[in-house]
């Protein structure tokens, strides 16, 4: 009898030892896991794309907006180039809108953009700044005439307000050779 007690213990022993292994092995695991879950959640790179994913995506719209106007909707078309814009270039548009509106109006002209493809060029978080370049296609009909297409590429410089990133600054961006200026 005392050799089938001995033995047992010699079978139940294998088998504690990997229950013991198991259960230190799910342990580290999730000890490591939670860690890699800590670090991503805090981890500052994933913060800074999201605002330059946010700066992006505004900029493109924004650029959009303002290079797109219906004569048969000046007033909604400009309401949208204020919705989009901050600073000094929000005061312009707001100052000359009377006389632009009149221009449009007279010229019927509807004047469609399409983004082609768009980067941020710059992005100061703290600041709340951010730079975009865009490339676009603008596609103006008149009447009496056909549809005429441009390409062209613009800079953009964008605020972060309460509202989310506003352009606030806009021009043509230089082509080839030519210097910035």
């Amino acid at each position: 009898m005392t050799s089938k007690l001995r033995a047992a213990p010699r079978t139940a022993r294998p088998l504690l030892v990997a229950a013991l292994v198991l259960t230190l092995l799910a342990g580290g695991f999730a000890v490591w896991g939670g860690w890699a879950w800590y670090a991503a959640a805090h981890d500052d790179t994933a913060a800074y794309a999201g605002q330059r994913d946010a700066a992006l995506a505004a900029g493109e719209q924004a650029v959009q907006n303002l290079n797109t106007l219906d004569h048969r909707e000046v007033d909604q078309g400009l309401d949208l180039w204020e919705s989009s814009t901050t600073g000094e270039l929000h005061e312009q548009l707001a100052e000359g809108r009377k006389e632009f509106t009149d221009q449009v109006k007279s010229a019927k002209t509807v004047t469609t953009a399409k983004v082609l493809s768009a980067a941020v060029t710059e992005l100061d978080d703290r600041a709340g700044r951010a730079r975009v370049l865009v490339a676009l296609r603008v596609t103006v009909k008149a009447p009496g005439a056909e549809k005429t297409d441009k390409d062209s590429r613009m800079l953009g410089e964008l605020t972060r307000t309460g509202g989310g990133w506003k352009l606030s600054a806009l021009g043509q961006a230089p082509v080839g050779g030519t210097p910035a200026g």
